[in-house]
């Protein structure tokens, strides 16, 4: 009958290799982090030149809020991308909808929605779902797709540009109207 003492050792030692496996794996993800973040950084570089690049003249021209110009690190803070002009990211939120906002303030993809609904309020046909929409523009129905747009969608309703009268259900916003003034 082995002793206590022999016991306590036997499972010091056990526990003593768990640690040392797990020091090593600790080690190992620590690594993929540091690989990970470079990754991150270098990512951020090439789309910030990109935007640099795609960058029309007209909208480099204008101001943009402060807001527009932060970009995130690697551990989630927020960081000044003064090398990042503020067009490679004009579109890439949805304004707060306001009287004399032009659909133009939006990326292609929201216009699309606008118009679809505008389309269709036009024709007296009321308010259009998600996967109406996705019919419309000639996507797959799958789910994917539909909650893409539905999510879309929702962004706009946040930012007053549409209305959900039902569910699921979607129409522009009281004041919303066509494609050229935004009201």
């Amino acid at each position: 009958m082995p002793s206590v003492v022999g016991l306590l050792e036997q499972r010091e030692l056990v526990a003593r290799r768990r640690v040392d496996e797990l020091r090593e794996e600790a080690d190992r993800i620590q690594a993929e982090l540091a690989v990970a973040e470079w990754d991150w950084k270098e990512w951020a570089i090439a789309r910030s030149r990109v935007g640099e690049v795609l960058a029309p003249a007209d909208e480099t021209e204008h101001g943009h809020d402060q807001a527009d110009r932060t970009a995130p690190t690697a551990d989630g803070q927020a960081e000044e991308a003064s090398s990042t002009p503020a067009a490679a990211k004009a579109k890439s939120q949805v304004p707060v909808w306001r009287e004399g906002l032009a659909w133009s303030a939006l990326s292609v993809d929201y216009q699309r929605i606008l118009k679809a609904l505008a389309d269709r309020a036009r024709l007296g046909q009321g308010p259009m779902t998600c996967q109406e929409m996705a019919a419309l523009f000639g996507m797959d129905v799958v789910p994917a797709r539909v909650e893409a747009l539905r999510s879309k969608a929702k962004r706009l309703v946040a930012r007053g540009w549409l209305a959900e009268p039902a569910p699921g259900r979607f129409t522009l916003a009281a004041g919303v109207s066509g494609p050229g003034g935004g009201s």
